[in-house]
Order: C-alpha cells, then sequence, then structure tokens
C-alpha cells in the first residue's frame, strides 16, 4: 500500500544519501534501494525495488540517471540496477524525479506511461549547483598548482551560471580574472563587472594564464587554441560531454587537462543533496 508521506530513493552517489538523510529529518518515510554497499542512515530503510514501489508514490532517480545508456547510475549498489521493461514497470503509476531522465526513454517503451519530472533543466538547480561546482573548481585548480590564485591570470570560458559564479569566486580571491563569452550583451556584462572581456571566437592567441576553467560543453579549445598556450597553463573542464578541449592536441602539446565532472557530489554532497530536495520540494508544489 503506498503512503503519499514516503519517499522512494533509487541509485546515486553520495548526494542520494545526504538527500535521503534531508528527507527523512523533514519528518517523511524514506525508502531505499540500491545503496547496500553505503552505510545505514537514521530514518532510512533499504528495501528491495518491489516493496519501495509498493509504498511509494513518489521516486526519486540520480543525477545523472545512467552513464551508459545501460543501467541505473547507482555506484552503492553490490549488484547494479539494470534499465529495462522490468524496472521501468515499477515506476508506472509514480510520480518520478531524475536528473538528464531522457537517457532511461530508449530503455523501455514503458517510460511513455510514467509522470517523469527532470530537476536536472530546472534553472534553480543549476544557479544553485553552480556554487559548489565553483568551489569545487578552485580547490583543484590550487591543489594542482599548489599555488594561490590571488594575482594570477586566469581565464573562465563561457558565462553561464556556472561561469558567473566562478568569476565572482575568482575575483574575490584577487585574481586576475579573463571572461570568454560570444554574446555582445555577455561581453559588457562582463566587462561592468570588472573582468576582462574575451570573445570566445577570439580565444586563439591569448595566452599567458596559470588557469584556465572551462565551462563550454563544445569544442573551443581546438589545436589551434591551444598552440598559443603555455605547457604551464592548467585547463579544468567542467563542461559535460564531450568537453570543450581536444584532449589528444592538448596530450601532444604536453598541457595538462583536468575533467572535473559532477563536482558537486564530490566536494560538497550534503549542500547538492539539499539542493536536489529543494528543486524537487519546489516541483511539487507547482
Amino acid at each position: 500500500m503506498t503512503n503519499r508521506n514516503s519517499f522512494g530513493i533509487v541509485g546515486g552517489d553520495q548526494r542520494q544519501i545526504a538527500l535521503a538523510e534531508s528527507i527523512a529529518a523533514d519528518g517523511y518515510m524514506v525508502y531505499t534501494h540500491g545503496f547496500d554497499r553505503a552505510p545505514p542512515v537514521k530514518g532510512v530503510k533499504e528495501v528491495e525495488l518491489e516493496e519501495l514501489a509498493e509504498r511509494c508514490d513518489t521516486v526519486i532517480l540520480p543525477v545523472p540517471v545512467t552513464a551508459d545508456g545501460k543501467k541505473l547510475n547507482a555506484p552503492f549498489s553490490s549488484k547494479g540496477i539494470p534499465l529495462d521493461d522490468y524496472f521501468a514497470g515499477f515506476m508506472v503509476g509514480k510520480a518520478v524525479y531524475g536528473g538528464m531522465m531522457g537517457r532511461l526513454f530508449p530503455t523501455s517503451n514503458l517510460w511513455e506511461e510514467v509522470d517523469c519530472n527532470d530537476y536536472f533543466i530546472r534553472e534553480e538547480f543549476a544557479i544553485r549547483n553552480a556554487v559548489p561546482t565553483a568551489e569545487g573548481a578552485i580547490e583543484i585548480a590550487m591543489r594542482e598548482s599548489k599555488d594561490v590564485l590571488h594575482g594570477r591570470k586566469v581565464l573562465v570560458a563561457g558565462y553561464g551560471n556556472i561561469g558567473k559564479v566562478l568569476s565572482w569566486m575568482l575575483k574575490g580571491m584577487g585574481a586576475d580574472v579573463w571572461v570568454s563569452a560570444r554574446k555582445e550583451k555577455d561581453l559588457a556584462w562582463i566587462q561592468v563587472f570588472g573582468y576582462h572581456p574575451v570573445n570566445t571566437a577570439d580565444l586563439a592567441g591569448k595566452k599567458d594564464f596559470s588557469v584556465i576553467f572551462n565551462t563550454i560543453p563544445a569544442v573551443v579549445f581546438t589545436a589551434k587554441v591551444l598552440a598559443g598556450l603555455s605547457t604551464q597553463t592548467k585547463i579544468i573542464d567542467l563542461a559535460s560531454a564531450p568537453g570543450g578541449v581536444d584532449l589528444d592536441a592538448a596530450e601532444k602539446l604536453g598541457i595538462p587537462v583536468l575533467q572535473a565532472l559532477s563536482l558537486p557530489g564530490k566536494v560538497a554532497p550534503v549542500e547538492a543533496g539539499r539542493i536536489i530536495k529543494d528543486t524537487i520540494y519546489s516541483m511539487m508544489e507547482e
């Protein structure tokens, strides 16, 4: 028998563990599946998928829901959770929330009968998630360079949510911040905030950066652009696949590239879990 005061959380990383704990702290009953290798969480019960579906009207899936299109993203599951008609069948009749939900649809035609809600595409999720992403990127830059960023010439490629937050944090640390964008409106805002504006199309020839933070999910750091950089420049690629760097060219030129994906779940899972919870609560209220 389902309970409207119960949430089911299936699969995920440290973010979903923190999410489960946070929802339980709000007074709801939380059932999980796919966390048999994780430490137990107060107020949270690990059950089989059948029981979770029986007890919960609302099911939360991870972000991303899958990395390979075959299994659910469930690093704490010892067996793995295949994505097929069997799995999708348990979701029919539920309100299902997940990140990058479109990746699920090719795995079963039954998803057409499921109330699917993608929290990853929500603007408030993206904006709030930019903070732990930016902090994580800065931590990586300082660790890898073994130096402070104060006074260093850095480039932020892209002026979306992450680019905005990251530029602001870097300037607050005293870095010499350059920011690239394509739109004239963005370039104007970049200048107003006291950064050095660079048109993304003109990155070739720009050099002497200690660190480059890429947020653009398209290959803008081509062999031509990379050829103008010093081998001392470190590139931290925050963009989702295919990323923003020609990795083969970077390797040949000896330019180090650090691919830093899903940083919120790695550097700040507690906050990342709260962000997911708040976003889902807002979606449910609507």
